[in-house]
């Protein structure tokens, strides 16, 4: 179902990747509408036990994408550089596949809390409050990953 890497020189293994997830500051959400289009967000997010969480809005066009297809992929860039002198870059990144569902209760809470840590580690008790106080006020999806590739071009 998932095609290799054309670039096998190129390919990092799943640590490396699981690394990537770990420290990369925003992803890429991909999904497909019903209206045939694909739409790539920017999301916060965290990588949790073979999985993504993140958080959004009670409604917009990502959640009704959701409705139509449940099938997205997730793309975090790591470590860019610009090479001028041989037209190119040197990077890291890591794409995944996988199906996202709803998350609620506990592991909802939960993954707000990991979020707090993760982009807000100096507010923590703050963080925890503004969780607890408007929870309701947000969703939290979570993709769980079926597909992880990554690459990387050094110097």
């Amino acid at each position: 179902m998932f095609k290799e890497l054309r670039r096998k020189d190129r390919e990092i293994d799943i640590d490396e990747c699981i690394r990537i997830l770990k420290e990369g500051i925003y992803g890429v959400l991909s999904t497909i509408g019903e209206d045939g289009y694909s739409y790539g967000v920017p999301v916060s997010y965290v990588y949790k036990e073979n999985s993504i969480l993140f958080h959004c809005a009670t409604e917009g066009k990502k959640l009704e994408n959701f409705k139509y297809n449940d099938r997205v992929s997730f793309c975090v860039v790591g470590q860019t550089e610009i090479l001028s002198k041989k037209f190119s870059m040197a990077y890291e990144s890591v794409i995944v596949f996988g199906r996202i569902k709803e998350v609620y209760g506990e592991q909802k809470e939960d993954a707000l809390y990991e979020l707090i840590k993760k982009y807000s580690n100096d507010y923590i008790k703050e963080g925890f409050e503004y969780v607890k106080k408007d929870m309701n006020k947000t969703k939290v999806f979570k993709i769980d990953i079926e597909h992880i590739s990554g690459k990387r071009r050094r110097c």
